[in-house]
């Protein structure tokens, strides 16, 4: 059982040594991107429902 995790961990080690990591620069790229486009559809969806409810209380209490 020790030696299948030792074999176990030892295989996870060389697939990690053959990953492309991304640059810092590129991390940071698409980190921005990500919450810009996060905050885009928060607000997209925010006014929907803004819109969508301001129209159902004019004909709810009108």
């Amino acid at each position: 059982m020790i030696q299948k995790v030792k074999v176990f961990f030892e295989e996870v080690y060389v697939e990690l040594r053959k990953t492309n990591w991304l640059s810092r620069q590129e991390v940071l790229r698409y980190t921005l991107i990500v919450l810009a486009v996060t905050i885009i559809v928060a607000a997209f969806l925010g006014g929907l429902d803004y819109g969508f409810s301001t129209v159902l209380k004019s004909f709810i209490f009108k």
